[in-house]
């Protein structure tokens, strides 16, 4: 076949898995994504924030920052950090709160985008959280404390918005989300099916393999890793349900790569949005490379010692 056959074949390929994980991820962002809405207008999520507060000294955090911990795990980062920049915190508590945050934000979609490629959302949830209590409970003890205020504490609440204005602004937010997803999953779709027709995937696997082997995972996961590390979740579970559907993952492969991820995910903008506030690109990055090299590593000890199955196919949950 002509390399322009070839190419063309590829983007038509390409394209229609695109349109595919486009459609499969639209029926998961919209009613999350409008439900934690609607819950955060109610007041519901700042009603709630008392359940986070007996475990705030356990995470070296005083009992406000429950707020911001919790509005990120339930809705996003950008929830998390609307609420964090307006308490009376210092940089050593905000450097807390982002390392956490980084690692279990966007509980409830995440998680059904993860089950839906092939983690369980009750131990894709639970892990993370665990992740990121254990990253603070280290991080903690290296971080000096300090007095002075770091973010914006606000004078005055924030007006309530009306009904209306909430919810065109989250039709805005909505839309320009599936227009940044559309175009982000299509590339990615398009440009792995020429790679992988063309043969340069196995070039690029064979370049990551070294990193990979030190994150302890298979190196075939080289280009999925890489979707989620660089774009989040969201985009990497969609690949990763196109890629699972061709049964060249393991079980215990699919698993460890969704627990490397879990904690490893959008590492180009969200770290970029707590450098913003003047915290450390050190802490921000680092500490959680290093608890998903540990956490891999320990559940392949575990696999290697239980000796689990290793099915061929691994079939994602239908859409």
């Amino acid at each position: 076949m002509a390399a322009n056959d070839l190419i063309r074949e590829a983007v038509r390929a390409g394209a229609v898995k695109g349109w595919d994980g486009f459609v499969w991820m639209m029926k998961i962002v919209v009613p999350v994504s409008l439900l934690t809405t609607l819950l955060d207008r109610s007041g519901w999520l700042a009603r709630i924030d008392f359940l986070l507060q007996p475990a705030m000294g356990l995470l070296s955090l005083p009992p406000e920052a429950a707020l911001p911990l919790l509005i990120g795990m339930l809705a996003n980062i950008y929830g998390g950090i609307a609420a964090m920049v307006v308490l009376p915190l210092t940089l050593a508590q905000m450097t807390l709160i982002a390392i956490f945050l980084l690692t279990a934000h966007n509980l409830i979609q995440e998680g059904i985008i993860q089950a839906k490629s092939g983690l369980h959302p009750l131990k894709a949830t639970l892990f993370r959280i665990s992740a990121a209590t254990a990253t603070v409970l280290c991080v903690a003890p290296f971080l000096d404390g300090g007095s002075a205020p770091a973010g914006l504490a606000a004078d005055a609440a924030e007006a309530v918005r009306p009904w209306g204005a909430v919810l065109q602004g989250w039709a805005g937010t909505t839309l320009r989300l599936a227009v940044k997803i559309f175009f982000i999953i299509f590339v990615i779709m398009i440009l792995m099916e020429i790679l992988k027709r063309t043969g340069w995937v196995h070039a690029i696997v064979k370049i990551c393999a070294p990193f990979l082997r030190l994150m302890g995972l298979a190196p075939k996961v080289g280009l999925l890793w890489m979707t989620a590390v660089i774009f989040g979740l969201a985009y990497g579970g969609a690949v990763i349900v196109e890629e699972t559907r061709n049964g060249d993952l393991s079980r215990a492969e699919l698993e460890t790569l969704h627990l490397s991820i879990g904690i490893n995910h959008s590492m180009v903008e969200d770290p970029i949005l707590f450098m913003a506030l003047g915290l450390s690109a050190f802490w921000l990055y680092i500490p959680r490379l290093i608890m998903a090299i540990v956490t891999v590593r320990l559940l392949n000890l575990w696999f290697r010692l239980t000796g689990p199955k290793q099915p061929a196919a691994v079939t994602p949950a239908s859409s």
